[in-house]
Parts: C-alpha cells; sequence; structure tokens
C-alpha cells in the first residue's frame, strides 16, 4: 500500500469468541510485539527499527514488516529517492493493539 490510509472502522462484536488465535495469527512471531511498539511512537524507517530492537536480523525485520502488511495492522509508503526510502506506520488496525500490548507489560511488570 502506498500512499492511501485505511479509514474502515471496525464493527462492535455483540459476541466474543474465545479465539486468541486470530490475534496471534496478525502479530505473527515474537519480533511484530516490538516492531509494533516502535511503531506506537510514530512512522520509522527500515534502519530506524533496526537499530532500536538490536537484536532483529534484516531477514526477520523484512520479514515480519510484510506479515503485517499483509495483515493490515500496518503500511509501508516508498518514496522515490536514491536510494528508495521506505517507511512503515502503524494503521488504525495496528493502533488499536496498543491496549493490548499496555497490558501485557503490565502483566510482565507484576509477574516477572
Amino acid at each position: 500500500m502506498t500512499g492511501k490510509t485505511n479509514s474502515y472502522i471496525p464493527k462492535v462484536p455483540d459476541q466474543i469468541e474465545c479465539n486468541i488465535e486470530k490475534t496471534l495469527d496478525v502479530l505473527g512471531g515474537k519480533w511484530a510485539f516490538l516492531i509494533i511498539r516502535e511503531l506506537f511512537g510514530g512512522t520509522k524507517r527500515f534502519g530506524e527499527l533496526q537499530r532500536l530492537i538490536p537484536n532483529v536480523s534484516p531477514r526477520a525485520l523484512t520479514s515480519t514488516l510484510r506479515h503485517l502488511e499483509n495483515q493490515g495492522a500496518l503500511e509501508r509508503h516508498v518514496f522515490p529517492t536514491v536510494p528508495v526510502t521506505v517507511e512503515y506506520t502503524l494503521t488504525p488496525k495496528g493502533m488499536d493493539l496498543h491496549k493490548v500490548l499496555k497490558e501485557m507489560k503490565l502483566w510482565a511488570a507484576r509477574w516477572t
């Protein structure tokens, strides 16, 4: 997706299934949580994300970014510069994970 903003407004469910797998499918692997956490602070370039998450390999970062983009959690913006500039921004779907990650952070602070 280039240059488009996702304006989809999610429905309010009548009933919530006990189906955590759907959320985990969107998130993918362990790096997704850290990438999303960094993007809560705003748009980032690939190199910025790599510096902010020092243990992630370029291959794992690329794969996770593609997965999150395919799931609609982030948008990839490409600028025609030399070399090409690519920026990543959370969509409303990705931003909506803020509450989930905040609760996970609080849980870890209490129990680990």
